[in-house]
């Protein structure tokens, strides 16, 4: 039994990096050929898979941009009292 208690650094996978790893997978790539194709280094593709809650935006859409998506930031909608 494994009893070693993950640090807040250690990343949480994520509904984004589940479906990142999904995605290379489906493409029958290795994190390394991701990482080559999409310009990014290997550490980040691992530490975007494994939910690092700190990794880059732009590096994440790099990524996506090999799949055709893209992530980005919306206003939430302001409910009236």
């Amino acid at each position: 039994m494994n009893d070693k208690v993950p640090d807040a650094t250690s990343g949480i996978a994520t509904p984004l990096s589940l479906q990142v790893k999904e995605l290379r997978r489906g493409a029958g790539l290795t994190q390394a050929q991701m990482a080559k194709r999409t310009g990014v280094g290997l550490r980040f593709v691992r530490d975007l898979e494994q939910g690092k809650p700190s990794v880059r935006v732009d590096k994440v859409n790099q990524v996506l941009a090999l799949f055709g998506y893209h992530v980005e930031a919306a206003k939430d909608h302001e409910t009236s009292a």
